[in-house]
């Protein structure tokens, strides 16, 4: 039985990889460590169809590596212990991990002394943030790196290489500039889901596909093929608005919008801003919430991703708002652009000539709050201005009116003296 196209065109080697030059670029991590015939335990992550696990595998092959594919959820302990045994039949096994965020206590602490030891090497997929999912055992001992989504150029070059490859469709049908351009732009970035479009499409009668026929094998609505692709970015704009003017009805239609393009990284990047823009200090949990629900919708994709993405417009739509953070951090910009400060002399990592009476007192937390820490040009100056949107906000502003009442002074000595 023929395998699907995505399959048949994974690539082998490293130089074969399209995109991420940062990694396997002439200069990048895992091209040097190939070239200095060295293996390192990493963690790939990134969104789906970005190509980690392919990754994974062309560098085990590229250093000449005895590779073993596991699964996180679905691979037994049996199954991880026989992989380390295998070190005993091969100079060097690298273990490829899928779902790796997922990995149990049991599971790490079979891995960790063969990680540690070198006795193997672990290359662990995930699309979740390492800094936030990872194990910090299993994080400590592997290089974090970023595999970025494919830009619309890059997901070209693979559909191309697809079209004509022998192992592809072996040039059994042509495409136009303008039908490769479309199917990459409503990737997304995923070249799996680009192979996946293409392979229906050679199935086609017609053997010259154009727009046309693109179009109608998947329907694309048409704001998101306008030519300067203003009606898509015209929808992420009223998703925002729509959030911020509290208006449910109206964020879930842009949100729909939205998902029919298959747009999950905009619509992640959009709400992420979103929350902290608009919703911010009035409903701290929603932010975190919705962080959340965006990993959940990158992890399990379209179509379930709507679940959670329709769940954190719901609440950020009917959340207080507040832009106090967002609108404090532009003033203090601003104000950074206008006079570009030093920090007062106590106040740096290791100050240079100042008396034992005018260091920072770092043993002395009852003087913390009457210190000045603002340079003296702009010791007045008021960057957060207070709004009263929600019980959150009234509880950290009875704390800002009390801070406010106590005059603070660069008078070290002075103050250790007066408030023993």
């Amino acid at each position: 039985m023929k395998t699907p196209l995505a399959f048949r065109m994974r690539p082998q080697y490293l130089e074969d990889i399209i995109g991420q030059k940062h990694l396997v670029g002439p200069r990048g991590f895992l091209s040097n460590a190939v070239l200095n015939d060295m293996p390192v335990s990493v963690i790939l992550f990134g969104p789906p169809g970005s190509g980690k696990t392919t990754i994974a595998e062309a560098f085990a092959r590229s250093i000449k590596a005895h590779i073993i594919l596991l699964n996180a959820v679905t691979s037994k302990k049996k199954q991880i212990e026989e992989a380390i045994e295998s070190s005993n039949f091969f100079p060097r096994v690298i273990v490829v991990m899928d779902e790796v965020h997922r990995l149990n206590k049991d599971k790490q602490d079979l891995l960790l002394p063969a990680i540690e030891s070198g006795q193997i090497f672990l290359i662990g997929a995930t699309t979740a943030n390492p800094y936030l999912a990872i194990n910090p055992a299993i994080r400590s001992r592997c290089h974090l790196l970023e595999v970025e989504a494919l830009s619309v150029e890059e997901i070209i070059v693979g559909l191309k290489r697809a079209t004509t490859s022998f192992q592809g469709l072996d040039s059994s049908i042509s495409l136009t500039d303008e039908a490769y351009k479309l199917i990459a732009k409503t990737s997304g970035g995923d070249l799996r889901f680009a192979y996946n479009m293409l392979e229906i499409l050679s199935l086609n009668e017609q053997k010259i596909i154009d727009v046309d026929i693109v179009k109608s094998v998947h329907k694309i609505p048409n704001y998101l093929i306008d030519a300067d692709e203003g009606g898509h970015y015209d929808a992420v704009s009223a998703l925002q608005k729509s959030i911020r003017g509290s208006d449910v009805d109206a964020s879930l239609y842009y949100l729909a919008r939205l998902i029919a393009s298959g747009d999950l990284e905009g619509i992640v990047r959009r709400l992420l801003v979103t929350a902290y823009e608009d919703i911010g200090l009035a409903n701290p949990a929603a932010v975190d919430r919705t962080y959340q629900a965006v990993q959940v919708a990158r992890e399990v994709g379209f179509p379930e991703a709507t679940i959670p993405l329709g769940f954190s417009v719901c609440e950020l739509a009917l959340s207080p708002k507040s832009k106090v953070a967002c609108e404090a951090i532009a003033r203090a910009l601003d104000k950074v652009d206008e006079l570009p400060l030093q920090p007062l002399d106590y106040l740096k990592l290791t100050p240079v000539n100042v008396k034992e009476a005018d260091k920072y007192p770092y043993d002395r937390s009852d003087l913390w709050e009457k210190i000045q820490y603002l340079p003296e040009l702009i010791k007045n100056e008021r960057f957060y201005i207070p709004q009263y949107t929600s019980k959150f906000e009234q509880s950290l502003n009875t704390n800002h009116t009390r801070l406010e009442k106590i005059k603070r002074t660069s008078n070290l000595a002075r103050l250790k003296v007066e408030d023993k």
